[in-house]
């Protein structure tokens, strides 16, 4: 016979078997795909995370072999010991092989960045492209390394995004999985860039996603988490500046000094977007003007950038120890002013010199200086009312920042955790609100999306406006052979009257045309030659608008869940 305790613990056994079993079956049945999701979070999160690692790794590894400094941290102070020569050279030979690596492996010989991660989000079902992106990414090292003046955000952000890319492909994900994968990959990329898990998840959201969706903030923060992991492996758990005590702020005396400075931020941030779309206008017609290949227009923005780092070396590379001078106090005003100016000035030439590289690193620093500069004008003017000058560089950091990414929330956490400062933060949220309402009005609402709207993507004014842009003529018309299609005398008549569209252009031409008042329009197809248009069908006003509200019901419904 066997004993009480014994036939106690089989039955517990017995229970906790059947207990798993079930479970089980209700993981299989119920939930394997939102936890399989997770576990792929995660792997995307690691895969993103040693992308960014290795990305910075190999910035660092050129600025050595290169410029031959111990540490690229102190890139700036250890360049002006360098012959002239040698700073001249180095970027022009970066522009060179940009320019060779684009010409090849890219269609237009563009640089990918955000503005592309965010189009591939709202457009293209969370995917990029994957061969342009690594070019792009391996052109935008060599010009951090050769002294490009850009930031490694937006080429890491887009490297993130062919991997998830890739993943997506893979298990064939609609738009909804896809658009979260990419979240994952961007999250973590930027979270194992600055060592921002908060600000890393927030930034997906806010800017590549542009929606704060329930289903997606819990794949997100894990990718995040792993993507910070990996940069603490590496580097340990430090900020990336280093900051002097801050001092309180006056409160009362003292905010609206940080609301004004919001709004000098907010124009400061509104001259350097407008004055790198500037630089790069014209250096299109010039390039056209003098029928300069395009293989070589980064080398040109290379012998300018050398020539200016001659005199002004603290243009080289990202800029962080231009920064962390500013944060701690240690430039004058008129050092600072200067530096900032010549800092827009490398990063349009960059820019524009279709070189690579980010923009949320430059405007780092130039809102560093602008904010130490207006700190030290505020504090001289009022000094028993005023705290540290290095509040106001901090301050000014993230308003400028802010109002460049259109992105409040993620930028303000983003300084917080790149400083590790967390007690001012009402000045720092005062001058960012004031910054990014002053910008976002004078802008397409951010920096990434002005670029989409300078090349006809409509992305600024939120799904109604891009979403026609998704759907082709002759995938919503009805075809010739239709009982519910126009008859042939109609439309060939209405062809007669010169009101037709392509069967390749998209909802968003046919919309104006229904505006007239037309029930259906004929879809044709163009000839080269004088022949007759070819007729398809008729695409009728009342098939464009239900294709139309069902998809704004899916992206509510998305945004929604």
């Amino acid at each position: 016979m066997s004993s009480p305790k014994r036939s106690i613990l089989s039955q517990q056994l017995d229970i906790a078997l059947t207990t798993c079993r079930d479970g089980l079956r209700v993981i299989r049945h119920r939930g394997p795909n939102q936890i399989q999701f997770w576990f792929i979070a995660l792997a995307i999160g690691i895969a993103a995370g040693f992308a960014a690692l290795f990305f910075r790794k190999g910035v660092n590894a050129l600025q050595t072999y290169l410029y031959g400094t111990e540490d690229v941290r102190l890139l700036h102070s250890f360049a002006e010991s360098l012959p002239w020569y040698l700073i001249l050279i180095i970027p022009i030979c970066g522009g060179l092989v940009v320019g060779l690596i684009l010409h090849f492996f890219t269609p237009d010989g563009r640089a990918r960045s955000v503005a592309d991660v965010i189009h591939g989000a709202a457009m293209n079902d969370g995917r990029v492209e994957t061969r342009a992106g690594l070019a792009s990414a391996l052109a935008s090292m060599i010009t951090l390394g050769t002294g490009g003046s850009t930031g490694r955000e937006g080429p890491v952000v887009h490297l993130a995004a062919v991997i998830s890319t890739w993943v997506s492909r893979r298990m064939h994900a609609d738009g909804i999985t896809g658009r979260d994968l990419l979240g994952c990959a961007v999250a973590a990329a930027v979270s194992a860039s600055f060592n921002a898990p908060i600000a890393g998840a927030l930034f997906a959201l806010e800017v590549v996603l542009r929606h704060f969706a329930v289903h997606a903030f819990a794949p997100i923060v894990i990718a995040s988490a792993a993507g910070t992991v990996i940069n603490r492996l590496e580097f340990g758990d430090v900020t990336e500046f280093a900051l002097s005590t801050t001092g309180a702020v006056q409160f009362y005396q003292e905010m609206p000094a940080y609301l004004i400075l919001g709004l000098v931020s907010g124009l400061i941030a509104v001259a350097l977007m407008k004055g790198i779309f500037w630089a790069e206008d014209l250096g299109t017609l010039v390039q056209n003007k003098i029928r300069l290949p395009g293989y070589l227009r980064p080398a040109l923005a290379g012998v300018m950038l050398g020539g200016l780092a001659i005199y002004f070396p603290h243009i080289i590379g990202v800029g962080y120890e231009t920064t962390s001078l500013a944060l701690t106090g240690q430039l004058a005003l008129w050092n600072a002013i200067v530096f900032a100016i010549l800092k827009a000035v490398a990063v349009a030439i960059t820019m524009a010199g279709r070189m690579g590289g980010g923009i949320f690193s430059p405007s780092l620093m130039i809102g560093a200086l602008s904010g130490l500069s207006f700190g030290l004008i505020a504090t001289s003017v009022f000094p028993d009312v005023s705290s540290s000058v290095t509040l106001y560089a901090l301050t000014g950091m993230g308003a400028v920042a802010a109002a460049v990414l259109g992105a409040p929330i993620s930028t303000t956490l983003i300084v917080f955790e790149l400083t590790g400062d967390w007690q001012t933060g009402l000045a720092v949220m005062v001058a960012v609100s004031m910054s990014t309402a002053l910008a976002s009005r004078l802008v397409d609402r951010s920096f990434f999306l002005t670029q989409l709207e300078r090349r006809d993507i409509h992305l600024a004014a939120g799904p109604q406006a891009y979403l026609l842009a998704m759907f082709r003529v002759g995938s919503v018309m009805r075809a010739m052979d239709d009982p519910r299609a126009a008859t042939e005398e109609e439309c060939w008549e209405m062809i007669g009257d010169g009101v037709y569209i392509d069967s390749n252009a998209t909802l968003e031409a046919a919309m104006p045309i229904f505006e007239t008042g037309v029930r259906f329009i004929p879809v044709v197809t163009l000839s080269a030659d004088a022949s007759p248009p070819e007729l398809h069908g008729a695409l009728f006003h009342v098939d464009a608008l239900k294709v139309y509200n069902r998809a704004l019901a899916a992206t509510a419904a998305e945004e929604h869940s």
